[in-house]
């Protein structure tokens, strides 16, 4: 009886050129200070524009990174049914039982290896509270299987980092431990929860370091939101990112109901740079999905779709001009 074997491609093994670590309450890339400065890219392994070819992937990093982003920040789960773009059944990294889906891992990887070509790290956030709420829920023993495969299948890539949940804290510190066993230089953050949620002490004590969503309301959220940064960065002497700050986004998901600013935005990106905290930019380039005003059609956090967001682009692009006097 003749028995054929299939095996899926696999990436070729990595070379990683960059490593990213902590020092105090900087990060470090080989070493030297680096300005994390992070978009949101949430449905970049599932996005088909973004992963039509190595070069196509190059292009679109290449220009992120000349508007001041070096991080880029990636759901594993986006499988959502909230009518985000690229959304689909199957867009996860993870199969009910926690098996991995080696197509997307795949893209994944390739991915993190054409941002670690261009000095650039990959925030990889490894559940959301969307799934959670909708009821989409691995067991603890499918979740636990998909961490430690995903930690090991991704060890060799220093240019990246693991953000357990976005918007939760379901089990943080048991995922952590199971990362931590596997691949213990591997650096570990959390998303808590909503916009003001700070996290538990506990959890803020183990993680490498933090990344909340900080205060969101309206009024003066560029004066308050820094505070916050200030506050965890003199608790647990560790850097702290401002993860999707002041932000411009339909009401349907916890955006504004009031016009904002790019001019809020760059507020708030300075103060918290101020205080020496890091930032993440959020946006609306993917939440209503195709069609819609706000999506480009690409479905690619393009810097030159939207005026109002080229805006603080140019701003971020500037960075070491406004960074240099208050980051010496």
């Amino acid at each position: 009886m003749l028995i054929l074997l299939f095996t899926v491609p696999r990436a070729a093994p990595a070379q990683p050129k960059n490593t990213i670590e902590v020092k105090g309450l900087e990060f470090t890339l080989n070493g030297k200070p680096f300005y994390y400065t992070g978009v949101s890219f949430f449905n970049a392994i599932y996005n088909p524009t973004f992963n039509e070819s190595d070069q196509s992937r190059g292009h679109w990093l290449n220009k992120l990174k000349s508007s001041g982003i070096n991080v880029i920040r990636v759901w594993a789960q986006w499988d959502t049914q909230r009518g985000f773009v690229d959304t689909c059944p199957t867009c996860s990294l993870y199969e009910n039982d926690g098996r991995i889906r080696p197509q997307h891992l795949a893209t994944l990887k390739k991915i993190i290896q054409t941002a670690d070509e261009l000095d650039m790290v990959i925030l990889l956030a490894l559940f959301s509270r969307e799934n959670w709420d909708d009821n989409m829920r691995m067991s603890d023993e499918a979740s636990d299987r998909g961490v430690k495969m995903l930690t090991g299948e991704l060890k060799p890539y220093r240019n990246l980092v693991f953000q357990v949940w976005n918007e939760f804290d379901n089990r943080t510190l048991d995922y952590l431990k199971i990362i931590k066993a596997s691949d213990p230089a591997r650096l570990v953050t959390n998303s808590p929860g909503y916009g003001g949620v700070l996290g538990k002490h506990q959890e803020n004590a183990a993680l490498d370091y933090l990344s909340p969503h900080t205060t969101r309301r309206e009024d003066q959220q560029w004066e308050i939101a820094p505070k916050e940064i200030a506050y965890l960065m003199e608790l647990f002497r560790k850097p702290v990112v401002d993860d999707e700050p002041a932000r411009r986004g339909t009401p349907k998901f916890g955006g504004p109901k009031n016009p904002t600013s790019p001019f809020d935005h760059i507020l708030r990106i300075y103060n918290v740079w101020k205080v020496g905290g890091y930032v993440i930019y959020h946006h609306d380039m993917f939440q209503l999905g195709y069609g819609s005003d706000s999506v480009p059609p690409s479905g690619i956090p393009d810097p030159d779709f939207s005026p109002y967001h080229k805006v603080v682009f140019d701003f971020l692009a500037d960075k070491e001009r406004y960074l240099r006097p208050i980051r010496k």
